[in-house]
């Protein structure tokens, strides 16, 4: 089995945090996002993952460093390869075309989710999705009765179905799933200037091709801040049975209230963090109160009250202490 991840775009949608961060590795619960994603996969699979594909802009040597020890970590071999151009989703798996060589496993890195299904290798190909009550802004399914999809549908006002397209598909043949998708660039088959998975899905669904879907329990969108947070907190209450406090981290006068994850060498003084706050590897969090938040690396907190936020790396926060005396009705900011 190999895996074809691509994360090229530049996620607009959450600067100013991928200005220096590639989407796909800011972290939600401690983790990366691709790295989750990478995992929630190899739990699924039968098989040995093989090789694992990241297609890339061009983010720097320390980046595709990290994502190649993320593939060893689930006993992969990693491979990077670039797409210098958004030219859509079917252009971006074609980067990686050398591995599109035996069973491949396609998934976009900016969702996460949850599920209790192993892949079936035997069918033609698999689309996971997920039932959300106003599917309009997305991709659907329609099923025939044989539970095959049978229809696929671009964001339709009215009512089709409420099977989205979460962005993660099994193919049994990587080779026909190539030449399908090379078919779109030699006859220049384009939505908005794009080349787009769900026209070779088309294609072999014409041909007689068999594919079938998979529901996921939950969908965890990582498109914006506020998703993001709220995926960072969905992460913390499904792991807060595991150790997510370092052993290294300093507590002086501090209430941590769970679930959250605390990285090493964390300190935290005088202070109330939590629930769901994630705090990444060196920060240091003074005289504040954090609650429903994602902190990253060496970053300073001091006298502050923070919520639903995103913090990155090496930032610095801090309000001067007041001496006050303040009466009814007072305002003070």
């Amino acid at each position: 089995m190999n895996i074809i991840i691509p994360m090229a775009g530049m996620g607009k949608r959450m600067r100013p945090h991928t200005l220096t961060t590639p989407k796909p590795l800011i972290a939600v619960g401690g983790k990366p996002i691709v790295q989750r994603l990478v995992e929630d996969i190899a739990e699924m699979c039968a098989d040995d993952i093989h090789e694992i594909a990241f297609v890339v802009g061009h983010f720097g040597e320390e980046v595709e460093k990290n994502l190649l020890a993320i593939a060893q970590s689930v006993g992969a071999k990693g491979k990077i390869f670039y797409q210098d151009e958004a030219l859509g989703t079917a252009h971006a798996i074609l980067c990686a075309r050398e591995c599109l060589t035996e069973n491949v496993i396609v998934a976009f890195a900016d969702t996460l989710f949850y599920a209790d299904f192993k892949i079936d290798k035997s069918k033609d190909g698999i689309i996971w999705v997920h039932r959300i009550p106003d599917p309009s802004a997305f991709g659907v399914v329609v099923l025939d009765e044989n539970h095959v999809v049978k229809e696929f549908v671009e964001k339709s006002p009215t009512f089709i179905s409420d099977l989205a397209i979460i962005g993660i598909y099994y193919f049994r043949d990587g080779v026909n799933l190539e030449k399908e998708l090379q078919y779109l660039i030699d006859n220049n088959i384009r939505i908005k200037g794009e080349y787009q998975i769900t026209d070779a899905l088309e294609n072999m669904k014409s041909k007689g091709m068999k594919l079938v879907t998979a529901e996921v329990k939950e969908w965890l969108d990582c498109g914006n801040k506020d998703a993001t947070v709220y995926t960072n907190q969905r992460v913390l209450e499904l792991t807060k049975h595991k150790q997510l406090v370092a052993a290294s981290a300093v507590m002086e006068n501090a209430v941590i209230i769970p679930p959250c994850f605390v990285g090493e060498k964390v300190v935290i003084k005088n202070s109330v963090v939590g629930p769901y706050v994630s705090i990444g590897a060196g920060s240091r969090i003074e005289n504040s109160r954090v609650e429903n938040s994602i902190i990253q690396n060496q970053t300073q907190i001091r006298y502050r009250v923070i919520n639903n936020s995103m913090i990155g790396s090496n930032a610095s926060i801090e309000s001067k202490p007041s001496d006050l005396s303040l009466g009814d009705y007072s305002t003070e900011s």
